[in-house]
């Protein structure tokens, strides 16, 4: 396990780039010359891109094809669909959870779940299939019972948001806990299908949470880079939940005991640096032993 470095940017994930970027060629009926200048950028970017990290590579990706289609929020109706989809899924849920024996650990795992949803790292998912999945099997990292102590100790809990759609079972989670302060911060700008401000307030995410905007448009949290509102909360925060491989990504190098990463490991290069195999799931502290 290798986590006191980011992820390097291997052929990999440029492959898993590309096929990004394939799929809105054909959603966007990009033309020729859209195609070819955007083809030529990103080979200039993967050949002279190494100073980046990989979620400053997607966001440079990301503005360029927007630039070239003159469409901004790219993702925009795959965000509305699934919030919508989303929520009915957790309205069916959540009678259940209030008759579990622990609402706390069900919560958390539809959160998980949640982290499927996903139009960057696998274009194929099934959210119910996921959801059984998550409910029937182990977490391959599993510091779950820390997590819960953390809560409960915690003043004051910022929670990164990851994607569209998964916020809604992060909202049924934050619920869940009840905690009197917690702040749910979201992207400062459109990238992939990245959960921002106008997806939190129409899935009621401020009923639960104070929601700030990290200031910056990648599609993780790169503390560098962030707004001086979201870095003086990430210091003064007493419990950092970061949700997703993405967030993962920008903070896994840092070592920080406030942090627990929550997500489903969607690629061979994250799996190999936190130590599991793709498609696990885990709830991971980098400061606890392996359990």
């Amino acid at each position: 396990m290798d986590v006191n470095s980011s992820p390097k940017l291997e052929s990999t994930c440029k492959k898993c780039f590309w096929k990004t970027y394939e799929r809105l060629f054909q959603k966007f009926n990009a033309s020729d010359e859209i195609q070819i200048a955007f083809k030529s950028f990103y080979d200039t970017l993967m050949e002279e891109g190494d100073h980046l990290s990989t979620p400053e590579v997607q966001r440079e990706l990301s503005a360029y094809f927007s630039k070239l289609s003159g469409v901004e929020d790219l993702f925009l109706e795959e965000k509305n669909k699934y919030n919508k989809l989303a929520a009915e899924i957790v309205k069916e849920w959540k009678p259940k959870l209030s008759k579990s024996d622990n609402p706390f650990q069900l919560a958390l795992r539809l959160s998980i779940a949640g982290n499927i949803i996903d139009f960057g790292a696998d274009h194929n998912f099934d959210v119910n299939k996921t959801i059984e999945k998550v409910i029937n099997n182990k977490f391959a990292l599993d510091h779950s019972d820390e997590l819960t102590k953390s809560v409960k100790n915690a003043k004051s809990i910022l929670y990164l948001g990851d994607n569209a759609g998964e916020i809604v079972f992060d909202r049924l989670f934050i619920e869940t806990v009840a905690h009197q302060n917690v702040i749910f911060a979201v992207k400062g700008g459109p990238i992939l299908n990245d959960v921002l401000m106008e997806d939190a307030l129409e899935t009621q995410m401020d009923d639960f949470a104070k929601i700030i905007s990290n200031g910056y448009d990648a599609p993780s949290t790169v503390l560098d880079k962030s707004s001086e509102e979201f870095q003086k909360q990430f210091k003064n925060a007493d419990l950092i939940i970061s949700k997703g491989q993405g967030n993962l990504e920008g903070l896994i190098h840092i070592d920080d005991p406030r942090i627990f990463y929550l997500l489903m490991v969607k690629c061979d290069v994250i799996a190999k640096t936190i130590g599991v195999e793709k498609g696990d799931f885990v709830v991971f502290n980098k400061t606890y032993k392996e359990k």
